[in-house]
């Protein structure tokens, strides 16, 4: 359904919530996207949380692109964040610096829509709750047709917050909803894929090698999400850096195989809320596809990327 091209360097806008693997994310999109600005929600830890995490990540990799605080809230439900898993901070385990500055704007979706009004073809690559990016959406429906399309990651055919919700979703299935009935290109990074891409202590070995600041840093943190990881769960070696997928999916497409298929949000079951329903169906009336779905990645190439990316800011 969506083929992107790597003849240029893809334009994107990184909505975040960090978040270990966020910082991933962002570590690969500032070295291989055109990376236009950072919006931050509130997900995995509050909003000053990780607006102030999303700074000291990009002022590690010596960037200045802007960052420009979002939802502090979902639209329907109360705020639940996720210190269970990233800590309090949102990014313990790590002596990070203090932020060399504060956000540009507190207007987020105001940035989102007056961006990809001024510059059409702009990726919208969420990794957070996707508070931002429904309001952006309902608030500008034009916007729909100026963006090159919404690569997020969340959902999956299982969940982690509860049996069938992946966490972002989870936490504002309403935002989910209209963003996976937005109309155009979309791709979703699920936990099918992104528990398959994990940071094992080989890996984490490989990046603590790496000489510099950033290396090291990411190294701590890298130790402290596996390590959760591999108390919460029976067979999984190392955290499962999701949010990476979202941006690889457009950077490094070859990576990954995936599906086109239709996909809507549960948003009121007792025990589905938050669950992404994929029509896998082989009939032939089933719903046209909505979403490309990914559904499996080659991880050590993967990983190979994360590490050159890391590589090449860590001075």
């Amino acid at each position: 359904m969506i083929q992107p091209t790597q003849t240029t360097k893809i334009p994107m806008i990184i909505d975040c919530d960090p978040g270990h693997d966020d910082a991933i994310a962002l570590v690969v999109a500032a070295r291989h996207a055109d990376l236009i600005g950072v919006t931050t929600v509130a997900g995995n830890a509050p909003i000053a949380a990780t607006t102030r995490n999303a700074q000291i990540v990009l002022d590690l990799l010596g960037s200045k692109v802007p960052v420009h605080r979002g939802a502090e809230r979902p639209l329907v439900a109360e705020a639940k964040h996720a210190a269970y898993v990233h800590g309090e901070s949102g990014l313990d385990g790590a002596d990070l610096p203090e932020p060399s500055r504060g956000p540009v704007s507190h207007d987020a979706v105001g940035y989102i829509i007056d961006t990809c009004r001024t510059t059409e073809g702009i990726w919208l690559v969420p990794t957070g709750p996707l508070t931002n990016i429904a309001l952006a959406l309902r608030l500008a429906p034009d916007l729909a047709g100026k963006i090159a399309g919404i690569s997020l990651m969340g959902g999956g055919t299982f969940g982690n917050r509860s049996a069938v919700a992946e966490f972002n979703i989870w936490a504002d299935p309403e935002a989910a909803a209209m963003v996976f009935e937005y109309g155009g290109p979309l791709i979703m990074a699920g936990l099918d894929v992104t528990h398959r891409l994990q940071a094992t202590p080989e890996r984490i070995t490989k990046i603590r090698q790496l000489p510099g600041t950033l290396a090291n840093v990411l190294a701590d943190l890298f130790d402290f999400f596996s390590h959760v990881y591999v108390a919460r769960h029976d067979n999984m070696l190392g955290g499962a850096v999701h949010d990476p997928c979202a941006v690889l999916a457009l950077t490094h497409p070859d990576l990954f195989e995936r599906r086109s298929s239709h996909v809507v949000v549960e948003t009121s079951g007792v025990y589905s809320r938050g669950m992404t329903i994929i029509d896998q169906r082989g009939l032939i009336e089933r719903l046209k596809p909505n979403c490309d779905v990914l559904c499996s990645v080659d991880a050590d190439a993967a990983f190979d990327v994360i590490i050159e990316a890391i590589s090449h800011f860590s001075k």
